[in-house]
């Protein structure tokens, strides 16, 4: 398994762009649509993006020791019920991945992580850079199903190609 602190780096801004993008966009729509139902594994598209947080939080519990989330997997898209809610609490954990990311120690991606896993019901170890980069393709795996829920809704989010991150993304 090959990663880099410089890849998670550039996987953390990206992760900021685009959640950035995916929240612009559904701010344009009111409550009930973000709440509807669309057939999704996590329902609607605030369901989606609150197990996407739920996730990260997840992840980053692991891999700096912060709290993890207070509810289980199968409550995920729960996790917020507030809509202002989840967006300080999306902006203060896209900062936490960025900083995370920043002061990654290269020794550290190829350690293993042990941890307990709620969604197999028990303990896994994995490497560390696999975790990483699996926490990042998670990320673009529900982002991308956002991203379709909210241009079915008719609201605009943007590119998301990788190539097309702005400059001034990348801190």
């Amino acid at each position: 398994m090959t990663s880099s602190p410089s890849y998670c780096a550039l996987m953390a801004q990206y992760n900021l762009w685009q959640n950035g993008s995916l929240l612009l966009a559904a701010g344009e729509l009111d409550d009930a649509a973000r709440r509807q139902d669309r057939g999704a594994f996590f329902g609607s598209i605030f369901g989606t993006l609150n197990h996407l947080l739920w996730a990260d939080l997840t992840w980053m519990s692991r891999f700096d020791s912060g709290a993890p989330p207070e509810i289980g997997i199968e409550a995920s898209p729960t996790l917020l019920a507030d809509w202002q809610a989840y967006r300080a609490a999306r902006a203060k954990t896209d900062k936490r991945i960025l900083g995370w990311a920043g002061r990654l120690d290269p020794e550290v991606l190829g350690e293993d992580l042990t941890w307990y896993s709620g969604a197999a019901r028990r303990e896994m170890t994995r490497p560390m850079a696999l975790c990483a980069v699996h926490m990042f393709n998670h990320q673009t795996h529900h982002r991308g199903q956002v991203h379709a829920m909210l241009t079915a809704a008719g609201a605009q989010p943007g590119s998301t190609d990788l190539v097309f991150m702005p400059e001034d993304i990348r801190v």
